[in-house]
Formats: structure tokens, sequence, C-alpha cells
């Protein structure tokens, strides 16, 4: 066992299928790249030099295109994850209202995906 590999494990490695080591990988991953975003953000907005700036923006939008290649591997691995985002993903009027039906899911939503489109494109409507 690699020390590093487990340092953000709660329960013994042997105690855990492969399933849960793998989404235990993705959502650590998804939170790292949704940090990068927050510090790329926060460092172009400071940033007096435009062409900096222009550069921290670019590797911002990197690591959010990075963050959703996880959280879709997330939705295609976890049935849960997969309801939760298609209920509050492009839903409207209040996030919380959601919960309780106070907002309905978009059409393309609630129609759910295309067969053999796992794509969250298909979340939004679009093919």
């Amino acid at each position: 066992m690699h020390p590093m590999s487990s340092e953000s494990y709660h329960e013994p490695l042997e105690l855990l299928s492969e399933e849960t080591k793998n989404l235990h990988r993705a959502i650590v991953s998804l939170c790292e790249e949704l940090e990068a975003v927050d510090w790329y953000n926060q460092r172009a907005e400071a940033c007096s030099d435009p062409d900096l700036r222009a550069v921290l923006t670019h590797n911002k939008n990197e690591e959010i295109e990075h963050a959703m290649m996880n959280l879709e591997w997330i939705r295609r691995n976890s049935p849960v994850f997969d309801a939760n985002i298609a209920k509050y993903i492009g839903s409207s009027g209040p996030i919380t209202a959601v919960e309780s039906g106070g907002a309905a899911p978009p059409a393309a939503a609630a129609a759910g995906p295309a067969p053999g489109d796992l794509g969250i494109g298909s979340l939004r409507g679009v093919k």
C-alpha cells in the first residue's frame, strides 16, 4: 500500500470495494479541480496585467472542463448522483424549492437522455 494513496480514506482500504475506491478518486479529483478553478479565478481577478489575466482565465476555464469531466464520470457511475444531477441541473426557480417539486426540470432532463446518449449535454437539451 502506498501511504499517499490512502491519506484521505476514512476506512481501511481492504474493506472498500474497487467501485468505492474509484468513486473516491473521482470525488477527490473533482474537489481538486474546483479548488484550482477558485485559485485561478482569484488570481485572474487580482491580476493587474491583462495578458497574464487572459492566461489565468484560460487556465481557469480548462480546470472547469476537467471538473465537468470528473462530474460526468461520477454521474455515469452513481445512480444517486445521476438522479440528483437530473433533478437540479437546469432546473428553474429557487434551487431549494426543487427538492419539494416547486420547480420543474427542463423538458430534456425530464425525458431523460436519448438511448445510448450518456453525455451531460443531454441534460441541457443539447445533442
